[in-house]
This record gives C-alpha cells, structure tokens and sequence, in this order.
C-alpha cells in the first residue's frame, strides 16, 4: 500500500482508540461497562447487532464462500435475519419483562433465575470459552486480512501474519478494555457506516470494473455461481442448525438486549439488524468473493479477498476499503472479547470472590479480565488455520451445550435444573469429541446437530424423572434463586 493508504488507515485506528478512551473516563459501574448504564439507542444497537454477527464472516469468510459457491453463499447471512427476526418476535418480549424486574447483566442471569447457581455457572463457563474462541478467530480474520494488504515485512523476526496478529489484536483489546460496551457499540455505529460507504461506493464497483462488469463476470464464472439453488442441502441445513440457535444463547445478544431500556426499543433494534444481514450484506459479500475468483483463480478462497483490496483498489481508496473491512471485523471481535469477559467477571469472579468489592474495584477488575481474555485469544488465533470453520467451531460448542436448555427455560414448563446442566454438559462434550477427532459423520451432517440431538434427549429424559415443581409456573412469575 502507498504511504497515503497507510495514513488513512492509521487515522482511522486512532479515532477508534480514542473512542475508548473517552468511555474510560464515563463509565462509573459495571452496569455502565457490561450493559451501557441500559439507556442505548435502538439504533446504535440494531447496527452494532448486525455488526457484531457479521464481522470476519463477513470480511474473510463469506468473500470465501462467494468465491467457491457463487450467489448461493449468501444464504449464510440468510440465518441472520432468521434469527435475528424470530427473537424479536418471541423471546424479547419473555426477556426484557424479567430483565425490567431483576436487571440482568447476563445471559447465565437468566438461566440462573430460572434454573438456579449451578446451570448458571455451568452456562458462564460454556459461553465464556465460546466466545474466547469467537476473538481468537476473528483476531485471525484480521491478521490475513493485515497480512495480505498492510504488512508484508515483519520486524523482530516474526512472519508478517504473525506482526499482523499481534497489532490488530492490541487495538481491538485496548478500545475495548478501556470503554467497555458503550465503546463497543458506539465504535460499531462508526464502523459499520465506514464499511457501507467502503463497499457501495468503492469496493464493488472498482470490483466490477476489474472484472469487466456483470457481464464479464456472467461469462468468466460458471452459470452455477449465479443461481441460489447452488448449495448442496447438507451444507444448508448445517448452516440454519448452527448459526440460528445462537440468536438464543448468544451473550452478545442478551447484553444489548439488556442495554436498551424497553421491549419495544429491543424489537426495533432486531429487526433493524436482520434487514441489513439479509440481503444487504449477504449479497455484497457474495459478490466481492465472486470477482476475486475471476482475478485470482488459483488461490485459497478466503484469500481472494484481501488479493482483491490489495490489487484492484487504487491509491487513497485502498485505505479505505481496508478500513471498512477492518471495521467489520472489529466489531466483531470486541462483541466476543465483552461476552467472555462479563462472563467470567460477573457470573464467576465477582459472584464467588469479589461480592463486597466497590464498584471502582468492579471496574478495574472488568478491564483486567478483559485484557487477559484478550491475551488468551491471541493465542487461540495462532491454532486456526480457516476463519470460518473457527467462527463455526464455536458456534458448535456453544450451541450444542445451551441451545436446548435455553429453549426449554423460555417455553417448557417441565424444564427441571438436572435435565438443563446435564444437557449442557453432554450436548457440548458430544460435539468437542466429535471435532476433535474428526469423526466421519454419516450424510454429511455437522457435529452439532448429533449434540443438540443428544442435548434433548438427556434434557427432556431428565427433565421428566427429576422435576422442579417449584419452577413449574410461568416464567415470568417465578422467582429468582
């Protein structure tokens, strides 16, 4: 990249930091850094939802997708505003009535008021290592993105990803350990305008251009990359069981949920964030994978992309653009990097060891677990080799363990404490064994789908021989524990 890219990129990182700079100096409780003080626009939510679930998916792994698939890839994103739609319609309404009586932080929050302490420890500890891994892979989107486009010498020895991995790591942990959510979202709001403008106007059409339009593109690729239908059924059933439930476990969600003061403003917010996934979005990923495998047939799929912004883009835009994917990828990263700290902060530490602490303690103690998970993550960057198969890989564990005992606690009046933990543990085991070894799976189905199989049958089993009738009233009149 020329010296003017550079600067323009540089300038962008500072406005980023400073944003969490001045967050550092406006939070007062954890309440301010876990929930946004519970005040937050729809609007900046809506967007920093849609931000948070596209991110490194979007950047590095759906160009990917676009790449080897063609326009069917975009029925990824499709999930997003499935999910994103359906929790509006029924579990934000269930939500925010307790949240408005109890003033949950978290998602284990929930799972503890209807549940009890040990499905909710269990759950913390569940959604807190998923969403170490969520940072870690998209720390690794950044870091080939940085790599193909910005670093290509390192000093110290290191190779440039591997520079690459721990500069975007040290900006996306210092705006979000100094800020917290309020950074988060705000910097989201910034970001996702920095990708719209990036793309419209300047990623796609010089795309196209190079390609020689849609034209060259329709003659230079195969017919089947233009059709939806261009998805074996396995893959798309893989994608709805893994992506959807997790717009019912995800902490990320539960979070913003909780951040906005009403369930309408909650609804909003949702739905806003499901139209810009789909198609929006979905769409102009495709699209951009699409070109790159004109303009560099024989490489990686998910590094078309990056090629693509370094080759094409000319001076000056350059920097944009690699802003704006930069800014996808960022908003993801500090999402996950708040899950997993408030997480381990507010359902562990603070619950058993930290009870009395002052809420200035509080504070300092959320930007010290912030920064560790931090670290922790970069290390788990360094062990990915794909970026989507580690976004998806977390997701399975996540939504192999929750998705179940989560669904029962909303709509299950028989849901029993002893069929949740166990479900948790065994649906989520089941699927890290399966990955682990790489067990041949019949019909080609994901390992989460055999651990939300298992997931049910022990929590329905259980659920039925070890029942809590004290928990069989409606939801929203149980007590907490």
């Amino acid at each position: 990249m020329h010296l003017i890219d550079y600067v323009i990129f540089g300038l962008y990182m500072l406005c980023v930091l400073g944003v969490g700079f001045y967050y550092y100096f406006q939070n007062k409780n954890a309440e301010d850094y876990y929930v946004g003080g519970r005040t937050m626009s729809p609007y900046h939510v809506g967007i920093s939802v849609v931000a948070t679930d596209v991110g490194g998916g979007f950047s590095i792994g759906l160009g990917g997708v676009g790449f080897l698939m063609g326009l069917a890839g975009s029925w990824l994103l499709f999930t997003g505003l499935v999910g994103a739609w359906l929790s509006a319609v029924f579990i934000i309404p269930k939500i925010k009535a307790i949240d408005e009586k109890h003033k949950m932080m978290t998602y284990p929050d929930f799972l503890r008021h209807r549940f009890g302490e040990k499905v909710a420890l269990t759950a913390a500890l569940i959604s807190g290592l998923g969403y170490l891994g969520f940072t870690g892979a998209q720390v690794l989107a950044g870091a080939k993105l940085a790599s193909s486009t910005l670093i290509t010498t390192a000093p110290f020895g290191l190779s440039p990803m591997q520079f690459s991995l721990y500069v975007i790591a040290v900006i996306i942990i210092g705006y979000t350990v100094l800020g917290g959510l309020k950074a988060v979202v705000y910097t989201d709001t910034v970001q996702w305008l920095v990708l719209l403008i990036g793309l419209i106007f300047v990623a796609i059409p010089l795309s196209l251009k190079a390609v020689g339009g849609f034209a060259g593109l329709r003659e230079a690729l195969p017919p089947s990359h233009f059709s939806l239908l261009n998805i074996k059924p396995v893959t798309f059933i893989n994608w709805m069981v893994t992506i959807i439930p997790i717009w019912l476990i995800g902490m990320t969600l539960y979070q913003r949920m909780y951040a906005v003061k009403d369930e309408n403003d909650a609804k909003k917010a949702w739905y806003i964030a499901g139209f810009f996934e789909y198609p929006l979005m979905a769409f102009m990923g495709v699209v951009l994978g699409m070109c790159a495998r004109v303009l560099f047939p024989d490489v990686q799929p998910e590094t078309g992309l990056p090629l693509l912004i370094a080759k094409v883009m000319p001076i000056g835009l350059r920097g944009i653009v690699v802003a704006a994917f930069f800014s996808a990828i960022m908003s993801t990263a500090d999402s996950c990097l708040m899950a997993s700290s408030g997480n381990f902060l507010n359902d562990f530490l603070q619950r058993y060891f930290f009870k009395d602490a002052s809420e200035k303690t509080i504070i300092r103690l959320s930007q010290a677990v912030t920064l560790l998970i931090g670290v922790f993550a970069i290390v788990l960057a360094s062990q990915f080799k794909e970026v989507l198969n580690a976004i998806l890989y977390a997701y399975s564990f996540m939504v192999s363990g929750l998705f179940v005992p989560t669904l029962g606690a909303f709509f299950w009046k028989k849901s029993s404490s002893i069929g949740a933990l166990w479900a948790m543990i065994s649906g989520g085991t089941l699927t890290l064994m399966l990955i682990l070894f790489n067990a041949k799976l019949p019909y080609g189905l994901d390992e989460t789908v055999f651990g939300i199989a298992l997931s049910a049958v022990v929590f329905v089993s259980l659920s039925l021989l070890f029942p809590d009738k004290e928990r069989e009233a409606p939801l929203e009149a149980q007590p907490e524990k």
